[in-house]
C-alpha cells in the first residue's frame, strides 16, 4: 500500500492534468470542420503598392442559416507590409449574401514582395428552428506579393551553343 501522500499526490496530478485538459480543449474555437458552418478564406496574389482584393466566405451547412438579425463582422489584422482598406467588416460590407452564405471582399495594399498574412476573426451566428449558436472563427488570408509584371515571368532557361 502506498503513503497517504503520494496516493494525495497522483489524485492531484491526475486533477490537475484533467483540468488542464479541458480549459485547452473549452478554449478552442470551433474550425472550419465544424458540421453546421465553413468559413473560407481566399489566397491573394497583390502586385506591390495595388489594391488587390482577397475574399471570406461564411457558409452554413445541413439546415443551418445565418441569423439576419445579428452582427456580421469581420474584424482584420494585418501582417508587416499589408495594409486593410477597413480594419472591420460588417453587414453593411457585404460583396454578396444569402440565408446561407455571406461573402466579405478584403481590400489590401502589399508594400513588401514575399508572402504575408491578414489574420481576420469572423464573428455570426447561426440558427436552425429551435437552436442559435454564437460563432467567433478565426482564419488566415494568405498574401503573395511581387512587383508588376513578375509573377508572369519565368526564369529564363539557359541554352547550351
Amino acid at each position: 500500500m502506498l503513503p497517504r501522500t503520494t496516493r494525495s499526490a497522483n489524485i492531484a496530478t491526475s486533477l490537475a492534468a484533467a483540468c488542464a485538459a479541458w480549459l485547452v480543449l473549452a478554449g478552442t474555437p470551433a474550425r472550419a470542420a465544424d458540421e453546421a458552418y465553413e468559413v473560407k478564406p481566399s489566397p491573394v496574389k497583390a502586385t506591390l503598392g495595388q489594391k488587390a482584393t482577397a475574399t471570406v466566405v461564411v457558409a452554413t451547412k445541413k439546415g443551418w442559416h445565418l441569423n439576419a438579425e445579428a452582427p456580421l463582422t469581420l474584424k482584420l489584422t494585418p501582417g508587416p507590409g499589408i495594409t486593410v482598406e477597413k480594419p472591420r467588416l460588417s453587414r453593411a460590407d457585404l460583396a454578396a449574401s444569402t440565408d446561407s452564405t455571406a461573402r466579405f471582399d478584403v481590400g489590401l495594399v502589399a508594400a513588401t514582395a514575399g508572402h504575408g498574412d491578414v489574420q481576420a476573426e469572423a464573428g455570426f451566428v447561426i440558427c436552425q428552428e429551435t437552436l442559435c449558436r454564437p460563432i467567433k472563427e478565426k482564419v488566415v488570408i494568405g498574401v503573395e506579393a511581387s512587383q508588376a509584371g513578375e509573377s508572369a515571368k519565368q526564369p529564363a532557361k539557359s541554352r547550351k551553343k
